[in-house]
């Protein structure tokens, strides 16, 4: 009788033990579902808040395709994990309609655009950083294999010309705006940093060699005002010490 009892005992604890180890397993899997579908709805807000932002920048149907098949894509990985929820079906057939939308719309535009910066420094860091997130973008959809090479290369190049836009002309702005405060000093050197990003460019293009000829030629405005600024300075000098010669032998009054 005691051994039975011993043995019902040493089942009840291998029971509890296993429902336990069994029930530690859901939680586990339950939270890793929880992290997934985190991720990929995080992913489809990233993309869905650059497509707003989007409007910072030249049209570009293709790139909008390529976050609204992201988008997609995530939306169909959340439904995978959890295949019966309503408010998750219903996204992805709104995000399914976005996409066929966009996917007729879309053309392969390269080349340099017509960007027209803002005025605002401010503006200006907001879309550069947004310039950089949809570029990790791109080239994380490519690494996928979700994006072919052709379409990631023509995005990329795009995206980095406005970039590089975005530098040069800023680092002009604040050049110029040294020059007309006679900081020539100040102003040579911001024209030699944005000469220097535009020779050492990877991608050269037609913006790169003019705006190339048009800081060269400010360079040598640059160069003759220095020169007319440090005569001018060095006459003044001159004659500062020679009116000092002057009054050092001057004939000393008599008291």
């Amino acid at each position: 009788m005691i051994i039975i009892i011993i043995g019902l005992i040493v089942l009840l604890v291998i029971g509890v033990v296993v429902i336990n180890a069994v029930q530690q397993h859901k939680a586990k899997q339950e939270q890793e579902k929880r992290a997934q579908s985190a991720k990929y709805k995080a992913i489809i807000d990233e993309s869905e808040e650059l497509i707003v932002n989007l409007s910072h920048l030249p049209p570009n149907p293709k790139l909008v395709e390529i976050l609204n098949r992201r988008s997609f894509n995530a939306a169909k990985s959340i439904l995978q994990i959890s295949p019966g929820s309503k408010p998750v079906k219903q996204k992805v057939q709104e995000l399914q309609n976005s996409l066929e939308m966009s996917n007729n719309a879309a053309t392969n535009q390269v080349g340099e655009d017509n960007f027209i910066l803002p005025d605002s420094e401010q503006q200006l860091v907001a879309i550069l950083q947004m310039i950089k997130k949809l570029r990790v973008m791109l080239k994380a959809e490519h690494s996928k294999g979700v994006l072919d090479a052709q379409s990631y290369s023509q995005q990329d190049l795009r995206l980095d010309a406005m970039q590089l836009k975005i530098g040069v002309e800023s680092i002009i702005n604040r050049g110029n705006k040294a020059y007309s405060k006679e900081m020539l000093g100040s102003a040579r050197q911001y024209f030699e940093k944005a000469l220097q990003t535009l020779l050492t460019h990877p991608n050269q293009s037609e913006y790169t060699k003019i705006k190339r000829s048009e800081i060269e030629v400010k360079l040598e405005e640059i160069t003759e005002a220095l020169k007319i600024t440090n005569a001018k300075d060095a006459a003044k000098k001159a004659k500062d010490e020679e009116d000092d010669l002057d009054l050092l032998f001057q004939p000393k009054k008599k008291w």
